[in-house]
C-alpha cells in the first residue's frame, strides 16, 4: 500500500473543494501542504505524466462516507490541472452512468434509504497529460440485498 488519506465527509460544501485550492496543490511535493484529495491526485497525476506509471486510487468507505465525492474531486482535479480532450464537465459525464445502474441495485439499510449495492471502477484515459475520456464499470456486491 501507498499514501493513505482519512477524510470524513462534512455533509456540507466546503471551500477546501474550490479552483483556487485546485491550483495551490498543482504542481507541489507531497507533503508540501495539509493532506488532501488533491494532494493524492497530484502525487497520481505526477507519477503518470512525468514518469509513465499508470496509478491507481482506492477510494473506500462505509455508506455516506463520501466515496462518489471524493472520486468527483479527483477527476475535477485531473481535467482542471492536465485539461480535458472531451470537453468541460469530465466528471459528471463519467458519473451521469452510475444512477441508471444503481436504480436496479439499491437497498434500504439503517443507516441509508438508499444505500448502493454496487462498487465501482472508474478508469480515466490519458493522452499526454489530457483526461480524453473514462470508463465506469459497476460490481454487484450484494446480491442477497436487492
Amino acid at each position: 500500500a501507498g499514501i493513505i488519506l482519512v477524510a470524513i465527509n462534512p455533509y456540507k460544501p466546503l471551500p477546501i473543494y474550490e479552483d483556487e485550492v485546485i491550483y495551490a496543490y498543482s504542481g507541489r511535493e507531497l507533503g508540501d501542504m495539509d493532506p488532501h484529495i488533491f494532494a493524492l491526485a497530484e502525487e497520481a497525476y505526477k507519477q503518470m505524466s512525468r514518469y509513465g506509471r499508470n496509478q491507481s486510487l482506492v477510494i473506500s468507505g462505509e455508506s455516506g462516507a463520501g466515496k462518489t465525492a471524493s472520486a468527483k474531486f479527483a477527476m475535477r482535479y485531473f481535467t482542471a490541472v492536465g485539461g480535458s480532450r472531451g470537453g468541460c464537465g469530465m466528471e459528471e459525464k463519467v458519473l451521469a452512468s452510475s444512477p441508471v445502474m444503481e436504480a436496479f441495485g439499491n437497498a434500504k439499510t439503517v443507516r441509508n434509504d438508499n444505500s448502493s449495492r454496487f462498487g465501482k471502477y472508474i478508469e480515466i484515459g490519458f493522452t499526454q497529460t489530457y483526461v480524453t475520456g473514462a470508463t465506469i464499470k459497476t460490481y454487484l456486491l450484494e446480491k442477497s440485498r436487492v
